[in-house]
């Protein structure tokens, strides 16, 4: 939903010679392997961008609401499918795929319950489809999908659940690099404003997978997002008062951050399948 202090860069990761301005910065190919590093951590749509060319599979984080949705949504039963907009071509999108649209938190009625929010998802009856529109981490993992990466969308209810899906995969290996993604949200603009929430979301899914056995070679960003989760004394705390929960909260919706502070009370982990999320086998 919103943000926290301003945007992180990825020294490092990138190569220095790209001209500032550049739209996109290119990736140095010794990402993963010359940098001595098999895992990353970035911010956004841009950045995803940047490194989905380099990564085996993509780890996609927006916690409030969009891959805590697809999490709640996925254990229902439903295929989701991620959308980047929420206009008249949304419609028309989810008529291709006889898919429920969902729709914003405040357009929901009983005869239409889907939208955005993990906790009306939860209540509502489970579609074999459902296109969730989302500017943020729809987008993400469209982009990973087309660089032909696995993308796997993870939340702090299912982060050691991601985690250890992931190293039994050999993913975050110098053989299957890794990138975490937390997708933030954006000012007015259209630019990227980092969001507490999802720092602490890739926190966590990196945290849970340092404890894993393999050889996972984090980069400093990585560490930093991992270190930041294990030092919150209160997660939940910092979520609810997180500037997202607390817009929540001022709209109405303080139920979609309790689902979100559900830490680890999932065991599913949904991957993006011919185009669609769907729980990993």
């Amino acid at each position: 939903m919103s943000a926290s202090s301003g945007a992180h860069g990825s020294s490092g990761l990138f190569d220095s010679s790209v001209p500032s301005g550049s739209s996109v910065p290119a990736v140095s190919l010794g990402w993963s392997a010359s940098a001595g590093s098999s895992v990353c951590f970035g911010w956004g749509p841009v950045e995803a961008r940047a490194l989905v060319p380099a990564a085996a599979c993509v780890v996609v984080v927006d916690v409030l609401s969009f891959t805590t949705a697809v999490g709640v949504a996925v254990e229902g039963g439903s295929a989701v499918h991620p959308y980047r907009w929420r206009d008249a071509s949304a419609t028309a999108y989810a008529a291709e795929r006889d898919a429920t649209l969902a729709v914003g938190r405040s357009e929901v009625t009983p005869a239409h319950p889907w939208s955005l929010s993990p906790a009306a998802l939860r209540a509502a009856p489970a579609p074999a489809r459902l296109v969730l529109p989302s500017p943020n981490g729809s987008t993400i993992a469209a982009e990973a999908e087309a660089g032909r990466a696995t993308v796997v969308a993870a939340s702090l209810r299912n982060r050691t659940a991601v985690a250890r899906w992931l190293a039994a995969r050999g993913y975050g290996t110098a053989d299957r690099p890794l990138a975490v993604i937390a997708s933030g949200e954006r000012w007015p603009d259209g630019s990227l404003r980092p969001a507490l929430e999802d720092l602490l979301g890739a926190g966590a899914v990196l945290a849970a997978l340092r404890e894993t056995a393999g050889p996972h070679t984090l980069t400093p960003e990585a560490t930093a997002a991992a270190t930041l989760w294990a030092a919150t004394e209160d997660p939940v705390a910092a979520l609810h008062g997180c500037d997202s929960g607390r817009e929540l909260y001022e709209y109405g919706y303080p139920q979609d951050v309790e689902v979100a502070a559900e830490i680890d009370s999932s065991t599913t982990v949904p991957v993006l399948v011919d185009g669609a999320f769907q729980e990993a086998p």
